[in-house]
């Protein structure tokens, strides 16, 4: 997956989420996706290269930037509980879609229960790969 794709891509998985809306607070350059008004992902380019940022747990954050060298903490994010993903090795569409997913899960499940789109601790666990 080459950077456009991996960005084209993670958009599209954050558009087949429940109340996930982009928007683009920071100019054009940055693309934000929220749920219920907060961030779950954003996407830019890091010196001409496309990234993913996205929330995560901070023990796999940890896990995932040790195993691949193409995910690390999150661009001018909170380190311990943001990453950053680039295209590379190791970095296909399952991954991206999973931790899309996670990201999202893990915004959704810090809202209100009343406004909560869906089950975070149900929604897309039936289609995770495991690792």
């Amino acid at each position: 997956m080459n950077g456009s794709t991996l960005h084209t891509f993670a958009a599209d998985c954050a558009e087949e989420l429940p109340g996930a809306r982009p928007t683009h607070p920071f100019g054009p350059d940055w693309e934000v996706f929220k749920v219920r008004g907060k961030v779950f992902m954003l996407m830019t380019e890091v010196p001409g290269r496309p990234v993913v940022i996205l929330k995560a747990d901070p023990g796999e954050a940890y896990a995932l930037q040790q195993q691949n060298s193409h995910i690390t903490p999150g661009y001018h994010m909170n380190k311990k509980h943001w990453i950053t993903v680039e295209d590379g090795a190791g970095i296909d569409k399952t991954l991206v879609r999973e931790l899309v997913t996670d990201s999202y899960r893990l915004v959704v499940a810090h809202l209100p229960r009343a406004r909560q789109p869906v089950d975070p601790h149900t929604y897309g666990i039936g289609t995770r790969v495991a690792r």
